[in-house]
C-alpha cells in the first residue's frame, strides 16, 4: 500500500506540472493563481501546496522537468569529448537547438522561461535560481574552451572566458528569436552554419 501510495503522489506531481505547463503557456506566470492550475489539473489548492510551497518553487520544478535532462546530457564528458572538445559543444548546441525545434515540451518550457515569465513577487527568487543556472552553464562551456586551448585548438591569442560568454550569447540569441517568431527562420539549420563560423573563428590554423 505504501509503495501504491508513492507512485500515486508521483503521478499527481506530474499531473500538477503538466497543468502548469499549459496555463503559464496560455496566461504567463505572473497572471496564474495556484487555484487555476488545480482547476486545470482537476485537483485542489490543497493538493498543489502539498507537492509545492508557492508558484516560484511549482515553476523551478516544471523548468527542471525539462532542463535537468538536457543538462545531464550536455555535462557527461567522454574521452572522446576531452580528445575533441569544440567537437562536444558543437554536438551539444546541435542537440539543444533540435530538441527546441521539434520536442514540444522543451519548446512550450523556454517560451515560457523567454517570453512569459515575470520576476515580480514570488517568483523573485527565481531570478537568483536563473542566474545561477546560467552560470553553471558558462562555466560548463569554459572548461571545454579552456581544454581546447590548452590543446591547441584554439588561437592562442584568444582569450577564452571572452569566447565562451561571446558562444552563449550568441546560442541564446538564436534561441530566443527563434521562439519569437519560429517562422522566421530555421533554427537548425541557421544556428549550426552560425555556430560553424563562430567556431572556425576560434580554431587555430593547425587544428582547422
Amino acid at each position: 500500500m505504501a509503495r501504491k501510495t508513492k507512485e500515486d503522489a508521483l503521478a499527481t506531481r506530474e499531473l500538477i506540472l503538466d497543468a502548469a505547463e499549459r496555463v503559464f503557456h496560455q496566461r504567463g506566470v505572473s497572471r496564474t493563481s495556484l487555484q487555476e492550475i488545480a482547476k486545470d489539473a482537476g485537483l485542489t489548492r490543497g493538493a498543489i501546496y502539498w507537492h509545492f510551497e508557492n508558484k516560484g518553487e511549482l515553476f523551478h520544478a516544471m523548468m527542471e522537468r525539462v532542463t535537468l535532462p538536457m543538462m545531464a546530457r550536455m555535462t557527461e564528458i567522454t574521452p572522446e569529448d576531452e580528445a575533441n572538445p569544440l567537437d562536444k559543444i558543437r554536438r551539444n548546441t546541435a542537440s539543444a537547438l533540435q530538441q527546441i525545434a521539434h520536442d514540444p515540451q522543451v519548446r512550450r518550457v523556454f517560451e515560457i522561461a523567454t517570453q512569459k515569465v515575470e520576476y515580480v513577487d514570488e517568483l523573485q527568487s527565481m531570478r537568483e535560481r536563473h542566474i545561477t543556472g546560467r552560470n553553471e552553464c558558462i562555466d560548463d562551456m569554459h572548461r571545454l574552451m579552456q581544454l581546447a586551448r590548452d590543446k591547441g585548438h584554439m588561437r592562442r591569442e584568444m582569450d577564452v572566458r571572452h569566447a565562451t560568454l561571446g558562444l552563449f550569447a550568441l546560442i541564446g540569441g538564436l534561441k530566443f528569436n527563434w521562439l519569437l517568431d519560429p517562422q522566421g527562420f530555421d533554427l537548425e539549420l541557421v544556428g549550426m552554419a552560425t555556430l560553424d563560423a563562430y567556431l572556425a573563428g576560434l580554431r587555430a590554423p593547425s587544428a582547422a
